[in-house]
């Protein structure tokens, strides 16, 4: 019986991957990057994707949201200017490849600058699943304190930058960054690091010159598609 779960799941995640790829490669011939945006529930993802808007306003900016039974983030973020669809997973707690293949069908996603993945609120699910993103951003709230990092290991060791959110919240807490930091370093040989307000605006430059490298990587392999089709 072990034998057959084994392999059911990996034909799952083979299958999952196929797709994953299939969305990378629209996603790079048009030019547009995705970030898959993970973290807990509550660590202000929504939040960042609407500070986001106005801090990129010369971007066409569009999301993808995961949640297990609303559409209350992606209406927020309608209501920021950016277009948004959600993907209702019911019980499931992650969005898969599939979900955003699907979800590409019918949303303007090959005119967008950049698309966000909100995927749903856990910091273990999502880790496994590949979406066909450029980069996975894991967003930590200080709130949350100093450990998670490895309690969660997997799910900090992809990711390729780490998003302290809530530092207008630091005076408040009983929580030291470097810490937090320490923890980072012992699961990712060199995290990337950004501490960040979306209420104060504080670390979102630092996000925006990030995002736009990541960009500009992305729009530099559609050009060679582009040249060598």
């Amino acid at each position: 019986m072990a034998v057959r779960t084994i392999e059911v799941r990996e034909r799952v995640m083979a299958r999952n991957d196929e797709l994953a790829a299939g969305v990378r490669e629209r996603l790079a011939r048009a030019g547009v990057p995705a970030f898959n945006l993970i973290s807990s529930p509550g660590a202000g993802k929504t939040a960042l994707l609407e500070a986001s808007a106005r801090l990129l306003a010369g971007l066409k900016l569009g999301a993808i949201s995961g949640d297990l039974a609303t559409d209350n983030d992606a209406r927020r973020l309608q209501r920021a200017g950016i277009p948004s669809r959600t993907i209702t997973t019911g019980q499931a707690c992650h969005l898969d490849a599939e979900m955003i293949h699907h979800s590409l069908h019918g949303f303007p996603w090959d005119g967008l600058d950049v698309l966000f993945i909100e995927n749903v609120g856990n910091l273990v699910c999502p880790a496994i699943y590949d979406l066909g993103q450029e980069a996975n951003v894991v967003a930590l709230s200080l709130t949350e304190g100093e450990d998670k990092p490895l309690k969660y290991p997997v799910m900090f060791q992809r990711a390729d930058l780490v998003l302290l959110t809530k530092a207008d919240l630091l005076p408040h807490l009983d929580v030291e960054v470097s810490r937090i930091t320490d923890s980072l370093a012992r699961v990712i040989p060199d995290p990337q690091v950004i501490l960040l307000s979306a209420h104060t605006g504080q670390g979102l430059d630092r996000w925006r010159v990030w995002l736009e490298a990541r960009r500009a990587s992305v729009a530099a392999v559609s050009h060679r598609h582009a040249s060598h089709p």
